[in-house]
């Protein structure tokens, strides 16, 4: 199977890395706007096909399926562009911040008949699978609240923020899709509320540091979200599903687990630093199960109507949180 990456940030670094590990696959083509650094890539990767125009990569005939790793202001026509070309194609989240463009890419993959496969990396973690699956066989009964805590070590730069869309749509969609697949279940209302506590830059740019969101999923069970943009100990990812016969729960990630003892208490290993190394395994996981949709014609383990559902949340807890109020998911549908 070819593959193509389009956009060599960090992600789409990652993916080619992990695209190198895998048998009967090739990492056949790139693209990235920068061309000092799509040559550096391309050498790094010894890949011949490079592209500074993402679409040529696109036309390219021998390009079985795309990997869409840039800026998310240019992935609707990306994907769009993929779908008409009939290749399969995996899509970073968000999809998009606009909702009419989401539901373009996610018809023109249905009409065209490819996979559209959205890069929601935490599913593939180990841990938080073996939580889902405890969910699903009633290992710990009707469940009744989710907590997850994410915090970031650091915040993105200023300009980053400026047009990510906000916390919402950028880092709780993370947890608003963890929210759906470990329920199992659609949220029906969301309420949050935030705060600028680390930096007053980001309040500038009309955005928060610091969220509390509570959802309500159909079932009447209840959801707690919060996060932070600054844990100055690390990357924090806990997640606890609390039910009728028991809870089921993540901990951080550590270096290690060595833990020194001394007269002060005990000491042990500093929590992963970010992302790239906490989800390290699941994003070869996510690629592998991308891979094996293309392959053998699979059902997406995240589909677009996934990436349009944790788009929605973050529609409706920015809502809540701009009027005060809970707001209802339908409020924010097209």
């Amino acid at each position: 199977m070819r593959l193509g990456v389009i956009g060599l940030g960090r992600i789409g670094t990652i993916h080619a890395e992990n695209i190198m590990k895998l048998d009967d696959v090739e990492l056949y083509a790139i693209s990235d706007v920068r061309e000092d650094h799509l040559k550096k890539m391309a050498e790094r990767f010894n890949v011949a096909r490079a592209y500074v125009d993402p679409y040529e990569l696109i036309e390219d005939q021998k390009v079985d399926a795309v990997l869409v790793c840039s800026s998310t202001d240019t992935h609707a026509d990306l994907v769009v562009a993929c779908a008409k070309a009939k290749k399969h194609v995996f899509c970073e989240k968000p999809l998009s911040l606009i909702l009419e463009d989401v539901n373009k890419m996610i018809e023109e993959a249905k009409k065209n008949k490819v996979i559209l496969f959205v890069g929601f990396n935490r599913r593939f973690d180990r841990n938080f699978r073996k939580v889902k699956e405890a969910v699903e066989k009633g290992t710990i009964g009707e469940p009744h609240i989710l907590r997850i805590t994410s915090r970031d070590p650091e915040p993105p730069p200023i300009d980053y923020i400026r047009v990510s869309g906000g916390i919402f749509l950028d880092m709780t969609i993370h947890d608003f899709d963890m929210a759906r697949y470990v329920m199992g279940e659609e949220v029906e209302e969301v309420f949050s509320t935030g705060s600028v506590l680390i930096d007053k830059e980001i309040g500038m740019v009309g955005d928060v540091d610091t969220t509390v969101v509570v959802l309500r999923f159909k079932s009447g069970a209840l959801g707690v979200i919060d996060n932070s943009r600054k844990a100055i100990y690390g990357y924090d990812q806990r997640l606890e599903v609390f039910g009728t016969r028991g809870k089921i729960s993540v901990d951080n990630v550590r270096e290690s687990t060595v833990v020194f003892t001394d007269e002060h208490g005990d000491r042990g290993s500093r929590y992963l630093y970010f992302f790239l190394e906490r989800y390290k395994e699941a994003y070869l996981e996510e690629l592998k199960a991308f891979v094996d949709s293309v392959r053998n014609n699979k059902p997406p383990a995240v589909s677009g109507e996934d990436g349009k559902m944790a788009l929605l949340l973050g529609y409706a807890a920015k809502k809540s949180m701009e009027e005060k109020r809970p707001v209802r998911l339908e409020e924010v549908m097209l």
